[in-house]
């Protein structure tokens, strides 16, 4: 069995983005940046005030207060302002650029207005209330850099810097082929040994969650020539292959075998982890193929392990790899030393609790879940209230 670590160096070495497609800001939610963002004049783009108020010259508050100045203007957003007289005071409100001539702002609470004049008790610090050019990116700054993932807030820095469209990474296009006589599809008529299949829609969700464009083909049952023509199709048609069951070494397990019958060379078939020992790897002329166990809690380990990353990795991801936290147990959890085991826990907060059901053909186990705990292959488990690595699953 191969070091999950080194298992995922493999998978991810050599890997490349795809390609790279132009996209309007509002489609570019959750894609990959494809080319790095650069600040081609300041940002903000002029001084501007942080507060509604009084823009002011320090030159003016000379000898004791009170002072009292002369209202001259405003400066409202979106329109030029005037420029401040020496003596003077402009009013200006905020996001209203600093007037030529002020340095400084009073916010309105601390003046006294009475008609055209203002009266100031307390002379302001330097550059009070006000925001400098640049302040945020200088001309010529990287705001974001190749590889990010895009989301509201990058959104709208792009916005802000005046893109209408951005470069993003290709979706990588992802074949999700399950295989097994006993899989029958979600609502059909039930048949003595049948399951509904389930996997197909939680891999293609997670594909899809990972940038992926994804599809479910049509299942296959345990048929050597129509397991192999199903992966020949599928690989037409896929940057990544993705077969569930039958990578094992029983006498109806036909993935492996109709996988290179059909051209593809598997790299590794079984990996140290618990669950999901079965775990195959390997590329074919056109297309990367990863063979995932049957049970449904082990398929979507291993997918979150393996698959997640070389999506990202297929998009060009600044961090590619699975992440980890530390959380601190509620409750012991032991295993049997030999295989990095992931758990399934309920993370809340900075807590996590083991679930009760850890049988990697417990559909339950990834629904009421929403992390994994890791424990180190040459560990029999923690005890409570240790301090923990796990892995969130997101918000469930």
């Amino acid at each position: 069995m191969l070091d999950p670590d080194e298992a995922l160096d493999r998978v991810l070495a050599g890997v490349e983005r795809l390609g790279t497609e132009r996209v309007a800001l509002d489609a570019a939610d959750e894609r990959f940046l494809a080319e790095t963002l650069i600040a081609s004049a300041p940002l903000p783009p002029t001084d501007y005030s942080a507060m509604d108020g009084y823009a002011v010259a320090r030159a003016d508050f000379s000898g004791d207060g009170p002072w009292t100045l002369p209202v001259h203007g405003e400066s409202q957003t979106g329109h030029e302002p005037p420029r401040l007289e020496p003596g003077r005071t402009c009013r200006i409100f905020t996001g209203a650029t600093l007037p030529p001539g002020a340095d400084a702002v009073v916010m309105q609470e601390e003046v006294e207005r009475d008609g055209e004049r203002a009266r100031f008790t307390a002379r302001p610090e330097p550059g009070a209330h006000v925001r400098r050019a640049g302040e945020d990116l200088a001309a010529g700054a990287v705001a974001l850099g190749a590889g990010v993932r895009l989301g509201p807030a990058q959104l709208a820095l792009a916005a802000a810097l005046d893109r209408a469209e951005v470069e993003v990474a290709r979706r990588p296009r992802a074949v999700v082929v399950c295989t097994g006589d006993e899989l029958r599809a979600p609502g059909s008529a039930p048949r003595p040994g049948s399951i509904p299949e389930s996997n197909g829609f939680a891999i293609a969700a997670l594909a899809r969650r990972a940038g992926a464009e994804a599809r479910v083909a049509p299942l296959v049952g345990d048929d050597a020539a129509a397991t192999r023509a199903a992966l020949e199709r599928a690989l037409e048609d896929a940057d990544l292959l993705v077969t569930i069951g039958g990578v094992s070494v029983g006498e109806h397990d036909l993935v492996r075998p109709a996988l290179e019958a059909a051209g593809a060379s598997l790299d590794f078939w079984k990996v140290a982890i618990r669950p999901g020992k079965p775990l195959a790897f390997g590329r074919s002329s056109r297309a990367l193929v990863l063979g995932l166990p049957g049970n449904p809690v082990s398929a979507q380990v291993t997918f979150t392990l393996f698959g997640v990353p070389l999506l990202h990795a297929l998009q060009g991801a600044t961090r590619a790899r699975t992440e980890t936290r530390l959380a601190r147990l509620t409750a012991p959890l032991r295993q049997r030393p030999g295989r990095r085991g992931y758990y399934r826990a309920r993370l809340e907060g900075e807590h996590a609790t083991p679930l009760s059901n850890q049988a990697s053909g417990a559909v339950t186990g990834m629904a009421w879940a929403n992390a994994l705990v890791v424990v180190p292959a040459d560990s029999d488990g923690y005890a409570e209230d240790e301090l923990v690595p796990v892995i969130p699953l997101g918000e469930r």
